[in-house]
């Protein structure tokens, strides 16, 4: 049988993570920069991140947060306050050591005198809000405090990849104080419910909601809630976390507060993000062989008008109806905004055009010639179709019914991301097993379902075996016996296990 060909190779079966790349590329949505591990991100790619800051900004807002901004450079003294959160980071830390820069006597420029103190390009902010968090709350009064900044940070990864792992991420970290114990975890959870009703409406990728395992949790933290995605190739994905961080950073901080009888209490902090690795789930959920595949609520344009001219003398009727069409659309309300459309009149040929905009993966494509202006018949066709599966609607039906049809292919592919993942999840009960569905190499692979005795052994042991881990403990897992697919020792409830990025 003659090999079907695709505008990605290779295909996804083939090289999972070269299809990855090749669909970036393809998409124009970022590409390597010249400093090592960060990424330039192209306007068709930061669009997508324009549209989820939007949608989230709001949800924030609507929850009461405040937008701030909080220095890039944290003194070392602060982040060795707290020693879990700086053990847990020290490996990714960026260091500043020296200031200005001078030349030397062949010319060159070398960096001039050491800092009176190191500073780290922050990884995260927990310490540099603590410390103003310190200063701004004395009473119960001034609780809570309810923040958020949208920023950069630096890690110092070893390989990355491109929306995944970079050196510097773009993202949102949100900070909050509170004056019990209580209303802090209940926002822990409010945000955790917040992110992944976000990402299941937006971006129709479906999650696994869970607490991360004391080995996985974040450094410093009470508690780690997680929401864990399944991409094609069966691996997880941590699409984002919300931490409660109990009186850890409080104390490490001197972040306190006289409460209602006058006696000096720490306050309790969460923290919580997401990142542009956001974009790197979207890309691995639905993207195809021919290329990136946009649900509509978060695509950087849901509609794509190519004008189909063969006489020059055509060229001005065909681009006026386009622009006019292209007008009628941008005044429908869509997903909390107007719809976004484009009238691509590149000087290039149709072929080439249409092969472009399946493979950057706008929603709906419409191809308008003389004959489609002449007898009211626009030629529609959807990117989750074949790229030549045209139906025909008049201009009138199309303006009446487009939104529903970008619903519809926005529930289509979260129905058909869920389904994919339920089918490649399994419930394990042997070790022999756990050991034979792992070590298979089969694509796409999946999550195991399977018992844990919470021995942090045994985590070690799977991820030096198999590298292999504990994505999370569901939260709906229901209380179950049974014995510790490794150790045999009791459990009370199941966990997934799965390789991840």
């Amino acid at each position: 049988m003659k090999k079907q060909k695709t505008a990605i190779t290779p295909i996804r079966e083939e090289n999972y993570p070269e299809w990855y790349q090749q669909v970036i590329k393809a998409a124009d949505l970022a590409e390597h920069s010249p400093v090592r591990g960060c990424m330039v991100i192209k306007p068709w790619g930061y669009a997508i991140w324009e549209n989820i800051q939007r949608i989230l900004d709001r949800k924030f807002k609507e929850l009461g947060h405040e937008n701030a901004y909080f220095p890039l450079f944290i003194p070392l003294s602060y982040m060795q306050r707290e020693a879990k959160h700086v053990e847990g980071f020290a490996t990714e830390c960026a260091v500043v050591t020296h200031h200005r820069l001078e030349k030397n006597k062949e010319g060159e420029l070398v960096p001039a005198g050491p800092l009176e103190e190191p500073l780290i390009v922050r990884p995260t902010s927990e310490m540099m809000v603590g410390e103003m968090f310190s200063k701004w709350i004395e009473s119960y009064r001034d609780l809570p405090i309810l923040m958020n900044q949208w920023s950069n940070i630096v890690r110092w990864e070893m390989r990355t990849r491109l929306f995944l792992r970079t050196t510097e991420i773009l993202w949102q970290e949100g900070h909050t104080a509170h004056a019990t114990k209580e209303e802090a975890e209940d926002h822990t959870r409010l945000m955790l419910d917040t992110y992944v009703d976000f990402i299941e409406t937006y971006l129709a990728v479906p999650l696994i909601k869970g607490i991360k395992t004391e080995t996985e949790k974040f450094p410093g933290a009470d508690s780690t809630y997680t929401f864990e995605a399944m991409m094609q190739d069966g691996k997880a994905l941590q699409a984002g976390t919300s931490h409660f961080l109990g009186q850890n950073f409080s104390k490490a901080g001197n972040i306190t507060f006289r409460d209602q009888e006058g006696k000096e209490q720490f306050a309790w902090t969460t923290s919580w993000g997401v990142t542009t690795r956001l974009i790197g789930a979207l890309i691995m959920t639905h993207s195809d062989d021919d290329g990136l595949v946009l649900p509509p609520r978060i695509a950087s344009s849901q509609i794509v008008l190519i004008p189909i001219v063969h006489k020059p003398e055509m060229e001005e009727e065909i681009f006026s109806y386009c622009d006019n069409l292209a007008k009628e659309l941008r005044t429908l309300d869509y997903a909390g905004t107007k719809l976004n459309v484009r009238v691509d009149k590149r000087d290039i040929r149709g072929g080439a055009k249409v092969w472009d905009w399946v493979k950057k993966g706008v929603p709906i494509r419409i191809e308008i010639g003389p004959k489609e202006i002449q007898e009211n018949r626009l030629s529609v066709t959807k990117r989750t179709r074949g790229h030549r599966e045209f139906f025909h609607q008049s201009k009138e039906e199309l303006l009446k019914t487009v939104i529903s049809q970008l619903e519809e292919m926005q529930q289509e592919l979260f129905d058909s991301a869920k389904a994919f993942r339920d089918r490649n999840t399994f419930k394990i009960d042997t070790k022999e097993d756990f050991y034979a569905f792992f070590k298979d190499n089969k694509y796409p692979h999946g999550f195991a379902l399977c018992h844990f005795s919470e021995d942090p052994k045994v985590e070690e042991q799977v991820q030096k075996d198999l590298n292999v881990t504990v994505r999370c403990v569901p939260l709906d897992a229901p209380v179950e016996e049974g014995k510790c697919v490794i150790s045999g020792e009791k459990s009370m409830r199941r966990v997934i296990f799965a390789r991840s990025y």
